[in-house]
């Protein structure tokens, strides 16, 4: 799914304008989003969880040439699958 068939879902579901659906998609990705830039974590309870983890700086290769670089220390966002998601996934698969 993505974030056209979303909105379209959540239009459908709500019975809303497609307009307002995707203002209601858009303001909540963009919540989330500036959340996770200013480091903090998004747990949604039976889904999971949005966490941003940091790495610390490391020597790496690059491939082609073989020649050592320096990696610069990051932060990316990571995301954590909660029980009950999991769950229903799992018991999709089965059947």
């Amino acid at each position: 799914m993505n974030k056209s068939e979303l909105i379209e879902a959540l239009a459908e579901k709500m019975q809303l304008p497609v307009r307002e659906a995707a203002s209601i998609t858009n303001t909540i990705i963009d919540t989330m989003s500036d959340a996770l830039a200013q480091g903090d974590s998004i747990e949604i309870r039976g889904f999971g969880s949005f966490v941003v983890k940091e790495y610390d700086s490391y020597i790496g290769r690059n491939p082609k040439t073989g020649e050592k670089i320096k990696v610069a220390p990051k932060k990316l966002p990571f995301f954590k699958v909660g029980k009950d998601l999991r769950e229903r996934v799992n018991e999709n698969r089965k059947k």
